[in-house]
């Protein structure tokens, strides 16, 4: 038997380190370039921001080629285990992401933060409470021994449920919180960065492992398209960044105030997974995954659907980049939990 300790991805284990530079990149071209930078802005089609639309759509292309829809005739096997993750990821987590920043940005930072900048940020946490994850599972799925398999079953159910759910339950959170809701956009976003992307990774992905075989199609193939998916994601960070610099300077405190909530949901979703899965008697190779897929966020679409309702330089967008930012190490933290705690 093997003693080999599992390694997470260079990229992967540095993403925060990462994040931090494309910070202080964006920052600076910002300042830099200042009013110039209006100019990709500017650039959009009903109200989606080509330049960036490109960019997420290459983040997010990739991930969908992993979802294996044959997998779901699996669905019927040990149902508990996926029961459970679709209970926390769409009837406990949006809403306890939706109470914790309500509770933060309204009540503990109200000296700090006026109510329509808190109503902005509280926008953003929702957006990412309602978007489970979907790529970054795989890989704590695989540091903590979960069934790569069920890991599959549970990441494409809930990829077919973000189609069905979603608008609706952000919908419903954003309207709670008396924010306007452009349903249109809304509903494009999910068109653009889900359905499109989802039938496309479908194609290739059933396509090419009929010509050549799901071990040419995982060793070989899907190697090729992760600088892709890594440098739009850096990219993506800096154009953020730099709509967001001056923002940034004038309130550096604000990624930590943004930071905390995040963070304590991140932990209670683990907990409130964990703890259910044991009551339920699942064992630790469906439980890990269960709890890694709550706790951690599709920060892509998350990010996407932000610029697409509140624009580039929106509160609602740094909070999803926050996201980004903080989710590695507190995910790596929860591994360690999960491998501690094995049952």
């Amino acid at each position: 038997m093997s003693s080999t300790k599992k390694q997470i991805g260079f990229f992967e284990k540095y993403l925060s380190l990462w994040v931090a530079l494309c910070i202080a990149v964006g920052i600076a071209i910002g300042n830099f370039v200042g009013d110039g930078i209006q100019v990709l802005a500017q650039l959009e089609i009903y109200k989606v921001n080509i330049p960036v639309a490109i960019l997420i759509w290459l983040m997010i292309y990739p991930m969908m080629l992993q979802v294996d829809f044959s997998s779901l005739k699996d669905v019927g096997k040990r149902p508990k285990g996926l029961v459970l993750t679709l209970v926390v990821n769409w009837l406990i987590k949006p809403f306890t992401m939706a109470f914790f920043a309500w509770i933060f940005f309204t009540k503990i930072y109200a000296a700090f933060i006026t109510p329509e900048l808190a109503g902005e940020y509280i926008a953003g946490a929702i957006l990412l409470g309602a978007a489970p994850c979907t790529a970054m599972v795989f890989v704590w799925s695989y540091l903590t021994d979960g069934d790569p398999n069920y890991t599959l079953v549970q990441v494409s159910v809930n990829d077919l449920i973000i189609l069905i759910a979603f608008i609706p339950i952000v919908g419903l959170l954003l309207g709670i919180t008396n924010i306007s809701i452009p349903y249109d956009t809304l509903a494009a976003s999910i068109v653009v960065f889900v359905v499109v992307p989802l039938l496309a990774g479908y194609i290739t992905h059933s396509t090419l492992i009929k010509r050549k075989g799901k071990e040419w199609f995982k060793n070989q193939f899907l190697p090729k398209f992760k600088p892709l998916s890594i440098i739009a994601l850096l990219l993506t960070l800096i154009l953020l960044f730099a709509f967001q610099g001056h923002i940034i300077l004038m309130n550096p405190l604000i990624i930590l105030f943004i930071a905390i909530p995040l963070v304590i949901q991140t932990y209670f979703i683990f907990f409130i997974t964990w703890i259910g899965a044991k009551k339920l008697k699942l064992p630790h190779n469906i439980a890990s995954p269960a709890a890694m897929i709550g706790a951690s966020n599709f920060f892509e679409l998350a990010v996407a659907v932000a610029i697409a309702l509140f624009g580039l330089q929106s509160p609602a967008a740094l909070v999803t980049v926050v996201g980004v930012l903080v989710e590695v190490p507190v995910m790596l933290s929860l591994v360690s939990l999960a491998n501690k705690w094995k049952y």
